[in-house]
């Protein structure tokens, strides 16, 4: 594995302390909020709009947030590692209630998306901070239950985020989107503050931190997510701006593998890749998050469009992928204590793989029915994917890189919704004018259905775009299978709890 001596010592470290109840609860509020501000604001963009302006820019009030959380993942990793969990999160608990705070007292939408960027710089700590804490607390064995709540508490606040926002923007006022947040928080504040405690690092006095390292891995995950999430819809892929930026991120690139080099404790180590578990793991989770994409972006819109269901029935069909996907995580652990971690991710993957290459096989126009029968068996197969492999990568780290070990592989997952939604956007747009003429992408014919009902060429259109879009899904899917099959080991060298 690499570092054997310094591996051995950390798992022998003592276990973080504490009222453990109390602390799992702080864990699940943290993990409540980060997952309701990735989507709670989009419901609630009419009235923002209508108070502060700014429509045409609006959408990075979702970009920033998003693009804030990610490229911090690897440095509050990091930062974890080095001095202790309990003063990350308790540092990204701070900036996140302060950027909630901001956001509420907004006067324009400049100021709006600047403070969303604040936030979504608590964010990233709050995200890796828990799924890191989570195995500090719970030996091997417990490990499923408490990453099968937190995954229960991040489906369901992800999935209720639009409906909350729309209740508060449309009953209260917009600005308690993010009011509402501070009592939340600072009650999980005051539980970390309260009942966490950590045993001593003799490390902490001669900590170093790679500073430099940090800003460049913000600058260029900044600059290349920037790219992705704006080609496309800001301007064209082939445009000044998206070659601009493309060509500075991959400079930026080369900026980061020169820094880390020369670190003495660089924020995103070599070991990461160049063990096989690790690396594995990271590229699985990375097509996971490409996967995604497909049905919590389009699904909406194909339930909608082509099955004629209202937008509460439409959210209805995504949603029951929540209800399935908790269930069979906790399950896991039946399986992959028989079978190990590898071969259940790729038992699960395989079978969200054949999932996602039947959904164009669907009738057409089809039953609800239909679909929302292929999420419930997609969010069991994917629990059976996931937890294993977060599990099992966690497990083959000591105390002093579970931090990093955590970050790099929700990094890859975020970077892979990334990917994902740009990827995939520009293919549902390219189907979608093929079958319509050069009608439009796909945001502006939705946009026009909700004048009324959908001619047939369009719905069949609409059809034909979102049945592109689970195809290369499914590949992604194949892909993340071949990639545990030829790179991860079949036994995952695990350490003693």
């Amino acid at each position: 594995m690499g570092s054997t001596g310094s591996a051995a010592r950390e798992a022998a470290r003592p276990a973080t302390t504490g009222r453990r109840g109390a602390v799992v609860a702080a864990l699940m509020l943290s993990m409540a909020l980060a997952a309701l501000d990735a989507t709670i604001v989009s419901t609630a963009v009419p009235q923002i709009v209508g108070d502060l302006g700014g429509f045409s820019v609006f959408s990075w009030l979702f970009s920033g947030y998003l693009l804030a959380v990610t490229v911090t993942l690897p440095v509050y990793g990091k930062l974890s590692d080095t001095f202790g969990r309990k003063p990350v999160l308790i540092a990204g608990s701070v900036v996140f209630l302060l950027g909630s705070l901001l956001c509420a007292v907004a006067w324009n939408m400049g100021a709006l998306i600047a403070f969303r960027i604040v936030q979504g710089l608590g964010g990233g700590a709050l995200q890796g901070t828990v799924q890191t804490l989570a195995a500090d607390l719970y030996p091997l064995k417990d490990r499923p239950k408490i990453q099968s709540k937190l995954s229960t508490v991040w489906a369901v606040s992800a999935v209720a985020g639009p409906g909350l926002g729309g209740v508060l923007a449309a009953y209260a006022d917009w600005r308690w989107i993010f009011l509402i947040n501070l009592p939340i928080g600072a009650v999980a504040l005051w539980l970390i503050v309260r009942h966490l405690h950590e045993p001593v690092r003799e490390a902490t006095a001669h900590a170093r931190v790679d500073w430099a390292g940090a800003l460049a891995v913000f600058a260029c995950g900044g600059v290349l997510l920037t790219a992705l999430v704006q080609g496309g819809v800001a301007w064209p892929w082939l445009s000044v701006p998206s070659l601009a930026l493309f060509g500075a991120g991959l400079a930026l690139v080369a900026v980061v593998v020169l820094v880390e080099r020369r670190a003495a404790e660089p924020i995103i180590p070599g070991w990461v890749w160049r063990r096989r578990t690790i690396a594995a793991v990271n590229l699985a989770l990375g097509a996971l998050g490409l996967l995604m994409v497909a049905p919590s972006v389009f699904l909406p819109t194909y339930a909608q469009s082509v099955l004629g269901l209202a937008p509460v029935a439409a959210g209805f069909v995504l949603s029951v992928w929540t209800l399935s996907w908790p269930v069979s995580a906790a399950l896991s652990q039946h399986v992959y204590r028989r079978i190990g971690f590898r071969n259940t991710a790729m038992l699960g993957i395989g079978t969200a793989a054949l999932i996602l290459f039947a959904f164009p096989f669907l009738p057409y126009p089809g039953q609800a029915w239909q679909p929302t029968l292929l999420m419930l068996l997609l969010g069991a197969a994917l629990g059976l994917f996931q937890l294993p492999l977060i599990v099992g990568v966690q497990s083959t780290v000591g105390w002093a890189e579970r931090g990093t070990t955590t970050a790099s592989v929700l990094f890859c997952r975020q970077t892979g919704q990334t990917i994902g939604a740009a990827v995939f956007g520009a293919v549902a747009n390219g189907v979608l004018a093929a079958r319509l003429g050069g009608a439009g992408d796909l945001d502006s014919v939705t946009r026009a259905l909700d004048s009324g009902p959908a001619p047939e060429a369009t719905r069949r259109a609409i059809a034909d775009a979102v049945h592109a879009v689970y195809l290369g899904a499914a590949g992604a899917a194949a892909l993340a299978f071949l990639v545990l099959l030829f790179l991860a080991p079949r036994k995952f060298p695990m350490l003693k709890d």
